[in-house]
């Protein structure tokens, strides 16, 4: 497998991952805000298929599209894109049900899941600063949806997104832990190109369902986001060329900050203290996970650079 060239240049790096946070949380919004009128599995088509022309463009630039593409795992990236189009859909639901801010922050979750995970699955072991880091995760996961679970009213609207916007990012753990076995043997271009391809398959499963013909905003709209999808996934890729992912991974937090500017200027919502509460818990456990795993010299760059879109 071919590996792209790197150099330090932590500047460009960190330019790159907040350019692609902050589309991530555009994309974000205008899922929400095309949720009343677009099911799901409309929004999973448009997302990922538009998203398609940017990436083979990005390819043909670089002179990679024919090795880019090359893949010796077909099955793999199936099961990818099965794992990856369920998080897609079941976060999509989750936006047209809770505030903006509060589907960011319980997506902050995944590194604490995939640490649970990986123990699980994998046999990582696990020592007692990891373990400490994922119990004030998991604390902060319940206080951010005590609010929402603590009802026990299933039938709630919000209730439901919750729960599915927690088993989403469940599920995005389940993709982290598929994907640092598929670096090793996959460029990270296919990975990529293969899971906006295997996604859209999924997602015209979905057209019997409910599709709509949208309006011309609204259209516009999806196919904006498809877009803007294609460009963060090639930014926050690139990112991790120019910088190392324990140098980076601090900056995933800024989506707070742009969810929170752009649900209150696009949707009119505040975070609660409770939620930001909540957040900060997990954010402090996840730093405790990202300083741990820097002093063993686990190295987990090329999985996040290819990583679960974060929408």
């Amino acid at each position: 497998m071919s590996t792209a060239s790197t150099s330090h240049q932590p500047g460009r790096a960190i330019a790159l991952k907040l350019t692609a946070i902050g589309l991530f949380t555009v994309l974000a919004a205008i899922i929400k805000a095309t949720s009343e009128v677009v099911p799901p599995g409309q929004a999973v088509f448009f997302r990922s298929f538009f998203a398609i022309p940017i990436i083979l463009i990005w390819l043909t630039m670089r002179g990679e599209l024919r090795h880019g593409l090359k893949t010796t795992h077909p099955g793999k990236h199936v099961l990818r894109g099965v794992l990856g189009t369920s998080a897609m859909g079941m976060t999509f639901m989750g936006l047209a049900l809770l505030p903006l801010p509060e589907v960011t922050a319980i997506g902050f979750a995944t590194p604490i899941f995939t640490l649970i995970l990986a123990a699980l699955l994998l046999g990582e072991r696990i020592r007692l600063i990891r373990i400490s880091a994922v119990a004030v995760g998991l604390f902060g996961v319940v206080v951010m949806l005590w609010p929402r679970l603590g009802t026990g009213d299933l039938g709630n609207a919000a209730t439901l997104g919750a729960l599915l916007v927690l088993v989403a990012t469940i599920a995005r753990g389940l993709v982290q832990i598929h994907i640092r076995s598929m670096v090793r043997t996959e460029h990270t271009a296919a990975i990529v190109f293969y899971f906006s391809m295997t996604a859209s398959l999924l997602a015209l499963c979905t057209l019997p369902f409910g599709w709509v013909w949208p309006d011309p905003s609204t259209l516009a709209l999806l196919i904006l986001a498809g877009l803007v999808g294609g460009v963060a996934q090639i930014l926050v890729t690139s990112a991790y060329r120019f910088g190392p992912a324990s140098m980076l991974a601090p900056y995933d937090y800024s989506a707070m900050l742009f969810a929170i500017v752009l649900g209150y200027v696009w949707f009119n919502e505040l975070p609660t203290m409770v939620m930001l509460a909540g957040a900060v818990l997990v954010v402090a456990a996840n730093g405790l996970v990202a300083w741990r795993e820097r002093a063993l010299g686990l190295e987990r760059g090329k999985a996040r650079a290819v990583g679960e879109p974060k929408n």
